[in-house]
């Protein structure tokens, strides 16, 4: 049994370097999660993989069963969580390629499925979440990327959209009149659960593409160059979490 899971964004539906172990098939209240989770051995630490939107690939944020998924984890003794997401960056700090631990996050999503306290006559629960994210997991995220020598962005605010379509120029200036630094539609309710769980959860965003009208020329999003900068800023990810599991 793990204690630690890393749930896996676009760009990182395999873990490299990861001996598996087995593959579990997890039954939850919520239904099923993204797949099966994977269990391994990873720079000499277990490990628990659970890849967001599928091995595939095939789920889109908006359907994506973050109550599957965090429940199964925390039902296989996961206590710490690291998740890796894609974002577009929104402020000047997070250029393309850029590795960011954000500490904070604002949720602009909806219709999606966000707490496990809705049942008929369950009580009214309510979760502190003034800062979302779990420090002592962030400040070791931070700690590896210094070691490995990754330069690293170490706070911002994350906003969560719905998608899976991409946000419109006048979008993503409300966002950064709002203080959003980086834009991605895998934040929430994902964070809000995990807190729900009382799991210590951190986000490792990798940003991908400046959000629409932030980049050169007139600011479209260059659909082509995502796959470069996904390929370059996990890359920094996978040096980032092997730095982590050799100082755990």
């Amino acid at each position: 049994m793990s204690g630690i899971a890393i749930i896996g964004g676009s760009g990182l539906t395999q873990l490299e370097g990861l001996d598996i172990v087995r593959r579990e098939v997890v039954h939850t209240p919520y239904g099923e999660p993204s797949g099966p989770v994977t269990h391994g051995v990873l720079h000499g630490h277990e490990v628990i993989f659970l890849p967001r939107h599928g091995y595939g690939h095939t789920i889109p944020p908006h359907r994506v069963n973050y109550r599957a998924n965090l429940w199964a984890l925390s039902s296989l003794g996961v206590e710490r969580v690291v998740a890796v997401n894609s974002v577009g960056g929104i402020s000047e700090a997070m250029a393309p390629g850029t590795v960011a631990i954000p500490d904070q996050i604002i949720d602009y999503t909806w219709g999606r499925a966000h707490t496990f306290y809705d049942g008929d006559g369950a009580p009214v629960t309510h979760v502190e979440f003034t800062y979302p994210y779990c420090e002592p997991l962030r400040d070791a995220l931070i700690a590896a990327g210094r070691a490995a020598a990754i330069p690293l962005v170490e706070r911002g605010t994350y906003a969560a959209t719905q998608g899976p379509r991409l946000e419109t120029a006048a979008e993503i200036e409300r966002l950064a009149r709002d203080g959003c630094d980086m834009v991605g539609m895998t934040g929430m309710p994902e964070t809000a659960l995990a807190r729900e769980l009382n799991l210590c959860y951190a986000c490792c965003a990798v940003v991908v593409n400046w959000a629409a009208g932030r980049g050169p020329g007139d600011g479209r999003i260059p659909m082509t160059e995502i796959e470069r900068w996904l390929a370059e800023g996990m890359a920094r990810v996978r040096r980032l979490l092997e730095e982590f599991f050799s100082a755990s």
